[in-house]
């Protein structure tokens, strides 16, 4: 059965890479239509997250020589997760499969084959997970270990080594489209929908031109969205936490009474200050943590839109 592919690619600042990864994605997917794996009328759709550079200008010219290949471009930049969103929801109106992939090509293209064979077996969801990562420094791949295996610890399902790349079925789609919230961690949410999956294995390389969009500090910023969006378990860590401060604060205090009373003198000044930095400690960290919870509710209620389209290429 003949089905239509699309392949979602979000952009930010991405003038640099998309000469060159444009054409190599359009070739992948001639490549499926000729294979007969794939209709005619399937494509690829670049999403333009609010771009300051030429990344819209590049899409659109794309567009224009080639019919497979269209763009939707935000009217501001809302964000990884929401771009992958509006590629996904705009893309399934006229697709059978999604594809989602990042503009650099660090993740091989060609496991697009092995997603659409478990596809092809009945699977809705393919999750490409890397098995080996080039060209990254020891530091940035023991972050991602400790943010994999800290994911697990919270109770999430994502799959360890997986981010953005993955097939889903229109219907897997479909079903994403229900959730409502808009703190989003999109490789987390996917796998609650519970429809039949598997995983793909693939090489991640270095980025093939520009510079990643990703600081050390967005990073931590979305392993932070990521834990509390889909667990409490820091608040219970951060109990626990405040529970530790507590019993250091008595020990403490015992100890520095029984060395009073040996020494005769009694250090009022010591116990005070031992007190309160135990203390201040744990409610400090605790209200940080609480508040990160707060904040996410007070963003919900208010149930704002996450994106506007301004333009499209069709």
């Amino acid at each position: 059965m003949l089905y239509t592919l699309y392949i979602v690619v979000p952009c930010y600042n991405e003038q640099e890479v998309l000469p060159i990864s444009a054409p190599a994605l359009l070739q992948k997917l001639k490549s499926f239509i000729a294979a007969g794996r794939a209709s005619s009328d399937s494509g690829i759709l670049f999403v333009d997250d609010g771009s300051r550079d030429r990344t819209w200008e590049i899409i659109s010219r794309l567009h224009e020589s080639d019919p497979h290949v269209h763009g939707i471009s935000l009217a501001h930049n809302a964000g990884e997760q929401n771009a992958y969103l509006a590629g996904m929801f705009t893309a399934v109106q006229k697709a059978d499969v999604v594809i989602t992939t990042d503009c650099d090509l660090q993740d091989d293209i060609n496991a697009m084959d092995g997603m659409l064979d478990e596809y092809e077996k009945g699977c809705e969801i393919v999750y490409g997970v890397r098995n080996k990562r080039e060209k990254e420094t020891a530091i940035h791949k023991n972050n991602a270990g400790i943010f994999y295996k800290l994911m697990k610890a919270c109770g999430s399902e994502l799959p360890p080594e997986h981010s953005q790349y993955r097939l889903m079925s229109k219907r897997a789609v479909e079903m994403l489209m229900d959730y409502g919230e808009v703190n989003l961690f999109i490789p987390a949410l996917v796998p609650t929908i519970g429809l039949k999956s598997a995983t793909v294995s693939h090489l991640r390389t270095g980025r093939v031109a520009g510079k990643t969009n990703y600081s050390v500090i967005k990073l931590i910023r979305l392993a932070v969205e990521a834990v509390t969006s889909f667990s409490a378990a820091p608040m219970l860590l951060i109990s626990l936490f405040c529970v530790l401060c507590g019993l250091l604060t008595l020990v403490s205090l015992i100890a520095m009474i029984v060395v009073s009373v040996k020494t005769g003198t009694f250090h009022v000044p010591l116990c005070i200050l031992a007190a309160v930095f135990f203390v201040g400690t744990g409610l400090a960290g605790g209200m940080r943590v609480l508040g990160e919870y707060l904040f996410k509710n007070y963003i919900e209620t208010k149930h704002r839109p996450r994106y506007h389209i301004a333009e499209k290429t069709d």
